[in-house]
C-alpha cells in the first residue's frame, strides 16, 4: 500500500470513505454528544443530524420541494443552480400537461391572480409619492440619505390619512349641516356661569400687522373656525339617521392613534429582524461590510468617496468597539470604581442641565400666558415675541442641550456606536420632554382660579374654552418648527456654502461645508409628528396643516442636500437607521397618548365650547352611547368592558406572549445550531486539506528524486505542510 494511500487508508478491512468520515471532527463530535445523551434519544437526534447520501437527499428533497407547494414559486425565485432550474421548470411542464379539469383550473387561476397582483404593485409603486426625486438622492448619496427622505414620505402620508379621518367623521358633517337643512341638537351646559363665551375677533378698524399676528398664532378671526375645538359645537344631527357628533370626536381620536400604533410597528418589524440578525455577530458584521458593504445605488463619484470614508469609519468603529471591549474586560475595581463615579457626576449634570431647561420652559410658559390675558397694546414684533416665547425658548434648549451632551459624552468613556446611540436618545428625552412640560404649565395655568372657587373645575374668566387655547399653543409649535427650519436653510445653510466656496481664508475651510446629519434631522420631523399627534384632538385640521409642512420640509431638505449640504463623515449606520427612526417615533406616539388619555378621561371639558358641553369629562359620551343601544348589543360591549373579560383577555395575552417567547428561543437554539454546523464544516474542510497536504508530503518523501513540476514551485509552511504554488514566470510567445 502505498504512502499516500496509507493517510487516507489505514486499515485495508475498511473502506476508505467510513474511515475518513469517521476521524472528521464533525463526526468526532457527533460520536460525543451521543455518549453524553442516552441511547434512544440519541439515536433519535441522530439520525437527525446524520449525513444522507447526496444523490438520494437531492432527489428526495427535490421531490418534497413539488409537492410541498414550491410549483407555486417562480422557477426564477427558487435557490438553485441554473441546471436544477431548467429541470424544475421541465417538471412543472410536465406536471402541467398531466393537469386535467379542476387541477388545471386552479393553476391557471393562481397564475393570474399573481400576475394580476404583481401588474397591481407595479403600477402602485409607479404612483408612489416622490419616487424619481428619492431616486435621484439615491444615487447621489446612497440608502443612508434615502431613509430619511422615504421617512418623511411615510409621514406625509400618515398625517394625510390623520386629515382624512378627521375631515370625514367631525368636519364634514359640520359643513354639510351648515350649508344644508337639517334638524340638529346643540351641546348645553346646566351651569349658566360657565357658558360664557365672549368673542375674540377684533372690532373696528385693524391693522393689517394685528391680522398676521392672529395668522401666526390662531387667535381673533381664526379661533372661530373650523381649525379648532371651540367651533364644534353640535352634538346630534338628525337626518336618515341620527348622527352622534362627540362620539365620532372621539372615535376618530382613538382611530388615528391606533392606525399610527399599528402602522409603525408593522414597518419596525422587518427593521427589528435586520438589526437582530446584523447584530448577533461582530465577525458577521464584518464580512457583510467588507464583501456586502458596498451600495450600487450610487452614481456619483463624489457619493461614491463618501461611501468609501464611511466603510472605513464604520470598520474602524467595529474595531475600536472590540478594543474597548477588550479593555473594560481587563479593568481592575479601582479603574471600575473611578469610571462609574465619573459617569454618576456626569448624568447628574446632564439632570442639572435637563431641569434648568424645564424650569425655562416653564416660566416661559407662565409669562407669556400672563401677558396675553391682559391684552395691553404694544408693538407688532414684541407682541409676536410674547405669543412665541414658550416656542423659543424649546428652541434655544433644543439647540443647546445636544452640544453639552456631545462635549461630556467624551469624558464617559464609551464605546464610538454606544456614544451616538446614547447622546441621540438623552436629545430624543430632551425634544419630547419639553413638550410634556410645556401641558404641565399650561394646565397649572388653566386650572388655577386664584383666590375664587373654580365653580366650573377651571378657570373660565381667563380661559372659557381651554381646549382651543392647549390648540392655539399646538398650533404656535407647528408654525414655529417649520418656521425654524426654513430660516436655518434659507440663512444659515446657503451662506455658509457661499462663504466656504468663495473664500480662501483658514477660518471657512476649517468650518467646511454644512454636513447633512440624519438623526438630528429625524428628531426635527419626529418632534413635530409628536406635536401633531396631541394637538389633532384640540386642533382638528393640525394634520392637514403638518401634511402641507412636511411637503415643504421635503422639497427644502432635498435642495438644501443637493445644493449645500454633503453626508456626514461619522455616518449613522444606514443598516439600523430605519429602525431608530421608527422607535424613536414610537416613543414620540407613547409620550402623545399620555396628555390626550389624561385630557379626555380625567380633566374636565369646557362648558362653553366644543362638542361635549353637556358632559362631565370627554371619555362620558361612551357610556351614553352604549345606553342607547338595544339590550343585546349594550350587554355584549358592556362585558367587553368588564373586569372578567380584562383579566381573561390578559391571561390569554400573557399565554401567547410567552409562547412567542419559547418558539423565538426555539429559533435562536435552531440559529446557533445552524451556525455550528457552519464552523463545523469550515473545520471538515480544513481538516480534509490537511491530509491532501499530507498525502502530497509522504508522497515526496517517499520518492526523493522527484522534483514539481514545470511551472510549480514548492513551499513550506510552519504547520509541516506542503503546498505547491505556481511560479511567477512569465513566458511569451512569439
Amino acid at each position: 500500500m502505498d504512502a499516500s494511500d496509507a493517510v487516507f487508508l489505514p486499515d485495508q478491512r475498511a473502506p476508505a470513505s467510513h474511515l475518513l468520515l469517521e476521524q472528521l471532527p464533525s463526526y468526532q463530535s457527533l460520536l460525543y454528544r451521543r455518549k453524553s445523551s442516552s441511547s434512544g434519544s440519541a439515536r433519535r437526534r441522530g439520525s437527525g443530524r446524520g449525513r444522507q447520501p447526496s444523490v438520494n437527499s437531492g432527489k428526495w428533497a427535490e421531490q418534497k420541494a413539488v409537492h410541498s407547494g414550491d410549483e407555486l414559486k417562480p422557477v426564477r425565485e427558487l435557490p438553485k443552480s441554473m441546471q436544477d432550474k431548467r429541470r424544475e421548470k421541465q417538471q412543472r411542464l410536465q406536471q402541467g400537461g398531466a393537469l386535467t379539469g379542476w387541477g388545471l383550473w386552479r393553476l391557471n387561476v393562481h397564475r393570474s391572480l399573481k400576475r394580476l397582483k404583481e401588474d397591481g404593485m407595479d403600477v402602485l409603486s409607479s404612483l408612489q409619492l416622490w419616487r424619481t426625486d428619492i431616486h435621484l438622492i439615491e444615487g447621489m448619496f446612497g440608502t443612508g440619505i434615502l431613509s430619511y427622505f422615504s421617512f418623511l414620505r411615510f409621514l406625509v402620508l400618515l398625517n394625510f390619512i390623520m386629515f382624512l379621518l378627521m375631515f370625514v367623521f367631525v368636519m364634514l358633517p359640520v359643513i354639510v349641516t351648515s350649508h344644508g337643512e337639517h334638524n340638529v341638537t346643540y351641546s348645553r351646559t346646566n351651569v349658566s356661569a360657565c357658558s360664557a363665551y365672549p368673542a375674540s375677533s377684533r372690532q373696528g378698524l385693524v391693522v393689517f400687522h394685528e391680522h398676521i399676528t392672529d395668522l401666526l398664532s390662531g387667535t381673533g378671526f381664526l379661533e372661530r373656525t373650523y381649525l379648532f375645538y371651540g367651533y364644534y359645537k353640535l352634538e346630534f344631527i338628525y337626518s336618515t339617521f341620527t348622527y352622534n357628533l362627540p362620539l365620532a370626536y372621539l372615535l376618530a381620536t382613538i382611530s388615528y392613534l391606533l392606525l399610527s400604533l399599528v402602522w409603525i410597528v408593522k414597518r419596525s418589524a422587518s427593521g427589528f429582524k435586520r438589526k437582530l440578525i446584523q447584530e448577533e455577530d461582530r465577525f458577521q458584521s464584518f464580512c457583510n461590510k467588507v464583501f456586502a458593504g458596498w451600495d450600487f445605488c450610487i452614481t456619483d463619484e463624489n457619493a461614491a468617496r463618501l461611501k468609501q470614508s464611511s466603510l472605513l469609519y464604520e470598520l474602524k468603529t467595529d474595531l475600536e468597539e472590540e478594543r474597548i471591549k477588550r479593555k473594560m474586560a481587563n479593568r481592575t475595581r479601582g479603574e471600575k470604581c473611578r469610571i462609574y463615579a465619573l459617569r454618576a457626576a456626569v448624568n447628574l449634570f446632564v439632570m442639572g442641565v435637563l431641569v434648568a431647561c424645564f424650569y425655562c420652559i416653564y416660566v416661559a410658559t407662565v409669562f407669556s400666558q400672563r401677558k396675553q390675558t391682559e391684552h395691553q397694546k404694544s408693538n407688532f414684533l414684541l407682541e409676536l415675541v410674547v405669543e412665541y416665547l414658550p416656542s423659543i425658548v424649546i428652541t434655544l434648549a433644543n439647540f443647546i442641550t445636544p452640544l453639552i451632551f456631545n462635549l461630556i459624552i467624551t469624558f464617559e468613556d464609551y464605546s464610538p456606536a454606544f456614544e451616538i446611540r446614547f447622546t441621540l436618545m438623552r436629545c430624543v428625552f430632551m425634544r419630547l420632554a419639553s413638550i410634556g412640560v410645556l401641558l404641565f404649565s399650561l394646565w397649572v395655568q388653566i386650572t388655577s382660579c386664584g383666590i375664587s372657587d373654580c365653580v366650573c373645575g377651571y378657570n373660565h374668566q381667563l380661559y372659557p374654552c381651554w381646549e382651543t387655547h392647549v390648540g392655539q399653543e399646538m398650533y404656535k409649535l407647528v408654525i414655529f418648527d417649520f418656521l425654524i427650519i426654513a430660516a436655518a436653510t434659507i440663512f444659515v445653510e446657503f451662506p455658509r456654502k457661499i462663504v466656504v466656496n468663495h473664500c480662501d481664508c483658514g477660518l471657512a475651510k476649517w468650518w467646511g461645508q454644512q454636513e447633512f446629519a440624519i438623526p438630528q434631522n429625524v428628531l426635527e420631523i419626529v418632534y413635530g409628528q409628536t406635536i401633531c399627534w396631541i394637538g389633532t384632538f384640540y386642533c382638528p385640521l393640525l394634520p392637514a396643516i403638518n401634511t402641507v409642512k412636511y411637503i415643504l420640509v421635503f422639497y427644502l431638505k432635498k435642495v438644501s442636500l443637493v445644493t449645500n449640504c454633503r453626508p456626514a463623515t461619522r455616518p449613522f449606520r444606514a443598516s439600523s437607521s430605519t429602525f431608530f427612526f421608527l422607535v424613536v417615533l414610537l416613543i414620540g406616539l407613547a409620550l402623545a397618548c399620555v396628555p390626550v388619555i389624561v385630557s379626555i378621561a380625567e380633566i374636565g371639558s369646557s362648558r362653553a365650547c366644543g362638542p361635549f358641553v353637556g358632559y362631565s369629562t370627554s371619555w362620558e359620551a361612551v357610556p351614553r352611547a352604549i345606553h342607547t343601544l338595544p339590550q343585546g348589543l349594550r350587554s355584549f360591549l358592556l362585558a367587553l368592558a368588564s373586569e372578567a373579560f380584562a383579566v381573561s383577555f390578559f391571561v390569554i395575552t400573557c399565554l401567547g406572549m410567552f409562547y412567542v417567547i419559547a418558539l423565538a428561543g426555539a429559533h435562536k437554539r435552531v440559529i446557533e445550531q445552524l451556525r455550528d454546523q457552519l464552523a463545523m464544516e469550515g473545520r471538515d474542510k480544513r481538516f480534509l486539506i490537511q491530509k491532501l497536504c499530507q498525502a502530497q508530503q509522504a508522497s515526496y518523501a517517499r520518492s526523493p528524486e522527484r522534483k514539481p513540476l514545470r511551472g510549480l514551485r514548492e513551499t513550506r509552511h510552519d504547520g509541516g505542510l506542503y503546498l505547491v504554488e505556481p511560479s511567477v514566470v512569465l513566458e511569451t510567445q512569439a
